[in-house]
């Protein structure tokens, strides 16, 4: 059951956190998140995940509050685009999350 799991400096306070794993050749699990530092602390902002047996997409604000999107793909699917969306994305999400908005 092989896993990834790493993290990526964006910015100074801005990093990604990835993590998947496979079993039989197929994505079983799988997180994507952006995160940005306020202080001493890492808030999410956006994570991509499966955590409710399906692949959806939460935006945060600072506060904590969150908005569930489904997305209605393939968790393969849902890694491949989550990745690609947080690595093009990244400075509008922090902008959004900084104004008090959802990103």
């Amino acid at each position: 059951m092989p896993e990834k799991e790493y993290l990526i400096l964006l910015d100074i306070d801005v990093r990604k956190r990835h993590y998947h794993r496979v079993e039989s050749g197929e994505i079983r699990n799988f997180v994507v998140q952006l995160e940005l530092r306020l202080g001493d602390t890492w808030k999410p902002v956006v994570r991509y995940d499966c955590a409710h047996n399906f692949a959806h997409k939460d935006s945060y604000d600072q506060k904590g509050a969150a908005k569930k999107v489904n997305l209605y793909m393939a968790y393969e699917d849902a890694l491949t685009f989550a990745d690609d969306d947080i690595n093009e994305n990244w400075q509008l999400y922090k902008e959004k999350f900084l104004r008090g908005e959802f990103p």
